[in-house]
């Protein structure tokens, strides 16, 4: 695989959340063209069961698609913070739990076509009620789901962001070889 180089980068937005810039690129044959791509911080998502085997989702508005999704937790990370430290903060302020045991599944590009934003994946376990509040979770509500659940949820199109089925789906094959019953 022959990568393209980048000639020239304008960033052409700048907002609190994302950035948009336009890169020239020339592709492998010599053509050249552009390229738009939405830069993001990296993220967290996160798969938190409780004491009971319950997936904790969260519901929340997302003005892009104009409807409520049901979703795992997941958020930004914070300037210097690290991935692990994200998880337990995120988690306290969407679900209102602190995890005491936390296992990384894995990761991934959520847009790679025109967006750079990585996920890493968490299992989050042995939750404790610790509540943090945030200024953008007034409108989250919690879902408590079983592992049978989730394929259809997902299938029924009830669980439709790319996160959610992604992190769900490998925490279904991871459980097969973990025995988390």
């Amino acid at each position: 695989m022959t990568e393209e180089k980048t000639l020239s980068s304008r960033l052409i937005y700048e907002g609190r959340v994302v950035k948009l810039r336009v890169d020239t690129v020339q592709l492998p044959d010599g053509r050249q063209t552009t390229r738009e791509v939405v830069e993001h911080d990296r993220c967290v998502a996160i798969i938190a069961v409780d004491t009971d085997g319950k997936l904790l989702l969260v519901r929340q508005f997302r003005e892009a698609v104009g409807m409520d999704l049901l979703e795992i937790p997941a958020g930004s990370l914070d300037p210097g913070e690290t991935p692990e430290a994200a998880v337990s903060r995120e988690l306290q302020e969407e679900t209102g739990y602190l995890p005491q045991e936390i296992v990384r599944l894995g990761g991934f590009y959520s847009v790679p076509g025109y967006g750079n934003e990585y996920l890493y994946l968490y299992l989050a376990t042995d939750l404790i009620p610790s509540r943090l509040f945030a200024e953008d979770t007034a409108g989250i509500s919690l879902v408590q789901v079983s592992p049978e659940q989730i394929v259809e949820l997902i299938t029924s199109g009830s669980i439709c962001d790319a996160k959610s089925i992604a992190g769900l789906l490998t925490f279904l094959e991871y459980q097969k070889g973990a025995n988390l019953d």
